[in-house]
């Protein structure tokens, strides 16, 4: 027997005959036997005379178990006897069987997903490999022949390889993530029995940047600094950095005037800065005292500075007398401004110019060609030798159409420039001819130069513009904004003052680190609206970014959007720019300020004796003002009784009302009514309290204003020595008047306080037994008293004679006495009722009526001033029981209040007069 190849299908249901056996011997065959182990075959004789037989398998057979199966196979014959003994045996031969394959696998993925990062931008030969295999033996269905990309409508492609690229270029902004199913074959057309998922992340372009930062941020008034960038890292794309430069802008030009600032007058905020008195506002906001800016145009709001907007048709005239005729050198001229691009024709910010006649000008501060130019012609000296007139100062800040702060400070012949802070000196000065001597007046005027048509001289200057209607008219106006305008005459402004007027109250803040504070250098810029970063170290770089911070300390900042920008160099080892880093761009939103609710309270109406009104004391108007401002919150509180039925609390916002404290910087008294005549009349204050609290006061007819910026405090403690006086009260019935505080320039208004003060006029009955006494029996002056009931008032007497006959005067007298005893009578029944009645409401009645209402004096119309006289001469005894109940009747409120500090015994004294008065009171009801 020789070697035989057998092929084989596998997956055999049952043992089949694979190979046949055939043996040439001149005997019997009996059987064949198989040499190996665990070999899955038999061999089966089938004819012994021939010795044909088979090889059949025992099992079924399995490709991917065991491809190749090789055993050996020998014969024998049935040998002698019947037991079968001295068998022979053929020799062996070997047997290969190839057990060939059957596709009953399908292809399996090696991973259950698969993921991939890309960069937008690019297309990539292959971005992944996804691979599957076949548990087939064969070559033909072992091996996986195509894959395929379920998800339709992607821009990717898979190859026969599982290599799959994107077919375009991605882009992030379009999508961020591909998700795609993806299925195998292999090459006996057999589907993978699960398709895998392979996810494509689209990354964006690798671009150096500032990352980490939100665009908005937030600002609260009143907390304190904010970290702008606290999360905030540099993308470099992996370029090796040696260096880096940062800039932070923070953008508040368009806040008043260029910042976040106080708005208080210009000369409370001279004060504030510690500038000494004699400083003068041209500019200043309109009211009943100054009303010279009236009809220039403003902001209209009150969030930020009053600023004057200047339209090159518009000047105004200063009062006489608000500046001196000749400035006392050395002196100060300081303004705020915003002037766009120049034209070719002078510009006048300020002009002191002959009223009349010559049309010179004594000095001026003007803009031309950018230029910022001051004026300053000497006045007539002994020498006529030619003196320094003219300091030119060429600068951008001029036309820029910035708010810029200028402060003039003039020590003849030196002027000094300072501009935001910074010193400029003159590039250019000229000289002139001091002017000629002469009494013609000058007039100041802002926004243009006054000029007289009448008469010009050689001191006249030369004007662009024909000069055309009139005999006197503006020329050389202005076009822009101005602001603060002032001069100080006497002194120079220091740089301490000039730089407190220019810091502004909002800025960027860092606190460096200590690890880092060596290794970045750190600048800012005067009004912290700029700040410098330099460093070699990445990380301490960003560290010190993560401290900027933006901080406001106004109390009630103004609110709105503040641009940031941050600007970024960064360089290599080659001392180049190797990457650029684009501007970073982001806003500060300052929140609105809570707002407060300044609150006047007191006793509004009283009532005072004549006599007080005409004292040199007078009467406070608000002796018991109280000046209160709250602002009004939401608060977020937990409802309880629902917390014990859940578990989950729910919460409530609740409004509440808190009471804070700050600065007010105007209150004012106004008349209500007529104006005051100041022959008989005024409003007074003790002054030496008023400059001991650095506040001022102006009055005129209209009322008072005090000024200045102070605690509420010192307000109200001021507010409580205003007293009106009035040395002429025959007529005076009443007096309204009105009080209203404001601060931050009229920002913030309190409510308006009224007070009603009424006079009572009163008749003393010990003038009327004094006269009884003296005046001779037929008496020759008689006054005769009317009686105005509605206006709480006893009307001026005026005199008759007469000569009365004595049975008259017995008449008259028993008259008199009946009904003085009926008045007793009835006022004795009142009393014993008001006597119950104050018990039962403790006496508070009394202070009440004394507070509320003036006294009431009820005179009985029978009975005339005549019957009165003659009721004294003839009945002293009863007038003298009677005294006391009529002298109370002239007691004033302040008279009763004061009464209540007095002794207990002076009390029980007074307790029966007292009782008469409430019972005069209460007979008008």
């Amino acid at each position: 027997m020789s070697s035989k190849w057998i092929f084989l299908t596998p997956a055999l249901i049952q043992p089949l005959s694979l190979l046949p056996l055939r043996v040439p011997f001149a005997g019997e065959i009996c059987g064949f036997r198989i040499h190996g182990q665990n070999v899955p075959f038999e061999a089966v004789v089938l004819d012994k005379s021939t010795g044909e037989g088979v090889i059949r398998t025992k099992d079924k057979l399995d490709c991917e178990l065991q491809k190749e199966h090789t055993f050996t196979i020998q014969a024998y014959d049935c040998g002698e006897g019947p037991d079968g003994s001295n068998m022979k045996k053929s020799h062996k031969a070997t047997v290969h069987i190839q057990v060939n394959d059957v596709n009953e696998y399908s292809p399996v993925f090696k991973e259950k997903s698969y993921k991939a990062t890309v960069i937008e931008g690019k297309k990539y030969d292959s971005i992944l490999k996804v691979e599957a295999v076949d548990a087939d033996c064969s070559f033909q269905f072992s091996q996986i022949c195509s894959y395929e990309i379920v998800t339709p409508d992607v821009p990717f492609s898979v190859d026969k390889d599982g290599n799959i690229k994107n077919t375009e270029k991605l882009n992030y902004s379009k999508e961020h993530m591909y998700k795609l199913t993806v299925t195998a074959y292999d090459c006996g057309k057999n589907r993978a029995s699960e398709d895998v998922l392979v996810k494509i992340s689209i990354k964006p372009t690798c671009k150096p940047s500032w990352q980490g930062f939100n665009k908005r941020i937030e600002y609260e008034p009143g907390t304190g600094s904010l970290a702008l960038f606290p999360s905030m890292h540099l993308e470099t794309c992996e370029e090796p950095i040696t260096s880096i430069q940062a800039s932070i802008m923070l953008e508040t030009n368009h806040i008043g005037k260029g910042c976040d600032r106080d708005t208080y007058s210009e000369k409370s905020l001279h004060k504030l800065c510690g500038a000494s008195a004699g400083t003068v506002e041209l500019l200043p906001a309109p009211s009943n005292s100054v009303n010279w800016t009236v009809g220039l145009p403003t902001d209209n709001g009150h969030d930020s500075d009053q600023v004057f907007e200047f339209n090159g048709t518009q000047a105004i005239k200063v009062p006489e007398g608000v500046v001196s005729t000749t400035l006392k050198e050395p002196f100060t001229i300081s303004v705020w401004m915003r002037h766009g691009p120049g034209s070719r024709e002078k510009e006048t910010i300020l002009c002191n110019s002959d009223k009349t006649e010559m049309n010179r000008h004594h000095y001026s501060l003007y803009v031309h060609n950018c230029r910022l130019v001051l004026l300053l012609r000497q006045e007539p000296t002994e020498s006529e030798n030619y003196k320094p007139a003219e300091f030119h100062w060429k600068l951008d800040q001029v036309c820029d159409k910035e708010w810029h702060h200028y402060v003039l400070n003039i020590e003849f012949p030196a002027v000094t420039l300072f501009v935001d802070g910074a010193t400029f000196e003159p590039f250019l000065v000229t000289e002139d001819y001091p002017l000629h001597a002469s009494k013609i007046e000058t007039q100041l005027t802002i926004g243009a130069c006054w000029q007289d048509l009448s008469g010009h001289d050689n001191d006249t200057e030369t004007l662009s513009e024909p000069l055309t209607g009139g005999s006197a008219r503006m020329t050389q106006y202005f076009r822009g904004n101005l602001a603060g305008l002032m001069i100080r005459s006497g002194k120079l402004e220091n740089k301490k003052v000039i730089d407190c007027l220019y810091t502004c109250k909002e800025g960027l803040d860092v606190q460096l680190p200590e690890e880092v504070a060596s290794s970045v250098k750190v600048e800012f810029n005067p009004n912290q609206s700029s700040l410098s970063l330099e460093g070699d170290d990445i990380e301490s770089f960003e560290k010190v970014m993560q401290h900027i911070s933006y901080l406001n300390s106004r109390q009630f900042p103004t609110p709105g959007i503040r641009h940031l920008r941050i600007s970024t160099t960064v360089k290599c080892f080659n001392e180049e720019t190797c990457i650029s880093v684009p501007d970073s761009e982001g806003y500060v939103m300052v929140l609105q300020p809570e707002e407060p609710k300044i609150s006047l309270s007191g006793i509004d109406h009283f009532a005072r004796g004549a006599a007080e009104f005409e004292s040199t004391e007078g009467v406070t108007l608000f002796p018991e003002l109280r000046i209160v401002s709250t602002i009004t919150r939401e608060v977020e509180v937990e409802a309880e009784a629902e917390a014990e039925a859940e578990d989950d609390p729910t919460v409530q916002e609740t409004v509440v009302s808190e009471e804070i404290m700050h600065n007010l910087d105007t209150c004012e008294v106004t008349v209500v009514g007529d104006e005051l005549n100041g022959d008989h009349e005024s409003l007074e204050v003790d002054l030496a309290q008023i400059q001991q609290r650095a506040l001022e006061m102006s009055s005129s007819n209209v009322g008072m204003v005090i000024t200045g910026v102070n605690t509420m405090a010192n307000y109200e403690q001021v507010l409580h020595l205003i007293r009106y006086r009035n040395w002429h009260t025959e007529a005076l019935f009443d007096r309204k008047f009105k009080l209203v505080c404001s601060e931050l320039n009229g920002r913030y208004i309190s409510n308006e306080f009224k007070v009603e003060v009424n006079v009572i006029h009163t008749a003393n009955p010990m003038d009327h037994a004094n006269n009884a006494m003296v005046q001779p029996q037929f008496i020759n002056q008689v006054q005769h008293a009317s009686v105005d009931l509605s206006g709480h008032n006893l009307a001026n007497t005026h005199q008759a004679s007469v000569v009365p006959s004595a049975a008259t005067v017995v008449i008259v007298v028993c008259v008199s006495f009946l009904v003085f005893m009926i008045i007793l009578g009835v006022f004795r029944i009142r009393a014993a009722h008001q006597r119950t009645m104050r018990d039962q409401e403790n006496g508070k009645e009394n202070e009440m009526d004394w507070d509320d209402s003036a006294l009431t004096i009820t005179v009985n119309p029978m009975e005339t001033y005549e019957d009165q006289h003659s009721s004294e001469e003839e009945g002293d005894e009863e007038e003298e029981e009677s005294e006391d109940g009529e002298e109370e009747d002239d007691i004033t409120s302040a008279e009763s209040d004061s009464s209540e500090d007095e002794g207990g015994e002076q009390e029980d004294q007074q307790g029966s007069s007292r009782q008469q008065q409430l019972e005069w009171d209460d007979s008008t009801y």
